[in-house]
């Protein structure tokens, strides 16, 4: 297993270093390497090629491999950027910085909302702050948890956890 650095695009343009934790792992009959990405939120069902530089196709999206002009790669979905990962090697160390920036900064979207997803058969089930979020075969559907038991019975319901209070964001 690799760790590669990446930077998210956000209105097209690159994110801080660090900003994204890739992992590059081969199999154990070495096959591979392949591009295993699963903290990501809406990305590939399945671990992408990572020497491939042609479409790939998943029940997540058209993704395509691009190297970059400076020598990293850019991972596009649907022929819109994602992210750019370094090819060099990084400790999990690396990351500490920034990993505390998102936690504590009031300009991380990770301190603005709580956020829990996961997969479904066919697409992606999130809840955001009191937003039920479905993603299926293409079509996203939200809807407004109107109460705090409707928060819980969706997080109990769709992710299996019991909880005894709605979760807040953390103040940052």
């Amino acid at each position: 297993m690799t760790r590669l650095a990446a930077r998210v695009y956000s209105e097209e343009r690159l994110g801080p270093p660090f900003d994204h934790l890739t992992l590059v792992v081969r199999l154990a009959d070495d096959s591979g390497p392949w591009l295993a990405d699963v903290g990501f939120g809406s990305h590939s069902t399945y671990p992408l090629r990572y020497d491939g530089r042609r479409d790939q196709d998943d029940p997540g999206g058209r993704f395509l491999l691009a190297d970059t002009p400076d020598g990293d790669v850019d991972v596009l979905r649907d022929g819109k950027p994602q992210y750019r990962m370094e090819r060099r090697e990084r400790r999990l160390a690396d990351f500490a910085p920034t990993c505390w920036w998102q936690q504590t900064s009031p300009d991380s979207h990770f301190t603005r909302s709580t956020v829990c997803s996961r997969l479904t058969g066919d697409g992606r089930i999130s809840i955001s702050g009191r937003t039920l979020i479905r993603t299926s075969a293409g079509s996203r559907t939200e809807q407004q948890l109107p109460s705090d038991g409707a928060v819980l019975a969706a997080y109990r319901d769709h992710f299996g956890i019991a909880l005894d209070r709605v979760p807040e964001a953390a103040a940052a």
